[in-house]
């Protein structure tokens, strides 16, 4: 038994030999959002959703005229055409129950973008669980824009403003 646990121990040591771990640590400030960061290019923003029709979080923020590059991610289980979900940012003054209804007759052919997306300023595809879409646009004048969901059904909970600061 003890020649057993010797040559267990040997074995062990010696496939470990030759491995390094490289740890990232990264820092972070009290009060720090870590899902917003400004970099040396622009702002990186962060939203996902889930498969029970909500993003997890409704307030974004930027600066007027810089690059902003958002990570959508799709947190959930279901299919896109069950429970897919997108990021919409709107124009301004955009009524959010008709632009719904709009996206909604528009369907999948148009990845429910409307118009040829004439009330949008940017959007992603629309992602399925598991999924994820990055997006890079310019921030829009200094104001305050709402982004939805336009697939059928969720803008009425799956809604945020994105706050463009001068």
């Amino acid at each position: 038994m003890r020649t057993y646990l010797i040559m267990t121990a040997l074995a062990l040591t010696i496939s470990s030999c030759g491995e390094t771990k490289k740890e990232e640590k990264t820092a972070l400030k009290i009060g720090q959002n870590n899902t917003e960061s400004v970099t040396p290019s622009g702002t990186a923003l962060a939203l996902s959703g889930n498969d029970m029709m909500q993003f997890d979080k409704s307030e974004l923020m930027a600066q007027a005229g810089e690059k902003i590059t958002l990570t959508f991610r799709h947190v959930g289980q279901l299919d896109r055409r069950i429970m897919g979900h997108n990021f919409v940012l709107l124009t301004p003054g955009t009524d959010i129950t008709g632009f719904a209804n709009e996206a909604a007759a528009a369907g999948e052919s148009a990845d429910w973008i409307p118009n040829d997306g004439v009330q949008v300023i940017a959007h992603t595809k629309m992602l399925g669980g598991g999924q994820t879409d990055v997006i890079t646009f310019e921030a829009p004048e200094p104001g305050v824009y709402d982004f939805i969901c336009s697939f059928p059904g969720h803008s009425g909970m799956m809604r945020g403003t994105l706050t463009i600061a001068p």
